[in-house]
């Protein structure tokens, strides 16, 4: 396993100096947010090079609507990502992180045709059969993450990930995106989940159920820490921890904790 963190945990007025304090931590890898990427490739590919820690993955973040009845908003989100997918690629990311859909549904309810969840499924289908060439071609992966409940009504486990993946199936460049977070208000047993799927994953993100560093909630890292070495994996594991996105005021704080976060996964069994 390979550790990272993504990059506004990191204390720094640039992005060298947060590469740079990844690099002092340990970590491997930093991910970034795709929101506003594109002009600052030049910036993170040079932290990158100078400081030897790779950029992770790009994560998408809610940029645009996917799964919109307008054609104009699908069209915009899909170009939001297709620009995403450009910049991973010049970063030399593993893959592009992407939440198909964030809050309530916006397509139509059109019972006994087919329901909204229906619906939902079978336009995603449809984005990813265009999508996973367009990945494959361009040589990165996309990872599909589920999400809780209270923050979107579609893809909620690894399971229902899983019969997305199955349908286009289990295209190599289309691969799950775990996050433990998540994991523990939806599985009913995380441990069993990720034994499950271990052939579908491609990234995990780490956070204590809590939000916070792991080590300072109640979710048994150890426990994943060991299926997971169990079944093989090697891929990335990332801290997405606090408020994904929206941590630079408080990445002073969290810095000053990470070292007895590392600690503890490393413990747990999350080290090369």
């Amino acid at each position: 396993m390979r550790l990272a963190i993504q990059e506004d945990m990191l204390a720094g007025k640039t992005a060298l100096e947060r590469f740079e304090n990844a690099r002092a931590l340990g970590f491997e890898g930093v991910e970034v947010w795709g929101t506003g990427l594109t002009v600052r490739v030049p910036e993170l590919a040079e932290a990158a090079e100078q400081t030897g820690v790779a950029i992770s993955a790009v994560n998408h973040g809610n940029q645009g609507r996917l799964l919109d009845p307008d054609r104009a908003e699908r069209e915009r989100a899909l170009a939001a990502f297709r620009q995403s997918v450009v910049d991973g690629v010049d970063l030399g990311a593993s893959g592009v992180i992407l939440v198909p859909h964030f809050a309530e549904p916006t397509l139509p309810d059109l019972t006994p045709y087919k329901s909204v969840e229906q619906l939902e499924y079978e336009m995603l289908h449809n984005h990813l059969r265009t999508l996973s060439d367009y990945v494959y071609a361009i040589g990165i992966d996309l990872y599909i993450e589920p999400i809780n409940r209270y923050e979107t009504l579609f893809l909620n486990t690894l399971a229902d990930v899983i019969k997305v993946r199955r349908k286009i199936k289990d295209h190599p460049h289309i691969k799950v995106n775990a996050d433990v977070f998540h994991m523990a208000m939806e599985e009913q047993d995380s441990v069993a989940a990720l034994r499950q799927y271990a052939n579908d994953l491609g990234y995990i993100h780490l956070a204590d159920n809590n939000r916070r560093l792991p080590g300072q909630g109640m979710i048994d890292f150890a426990a994943l820490g060991a299926v997971l070495n169990e079944v093989g994996y090697s891929g990335w594991v990332a801290l997405e921890c606090g408020q994904p996105g929206k941590n630079a005021e408080s990445a002073r704080q969290i810095m000053a904790d990470l070292p007895a976060a590392i600690d503890y996964l490393r413990q747990a069994g999350f080290r090369a």
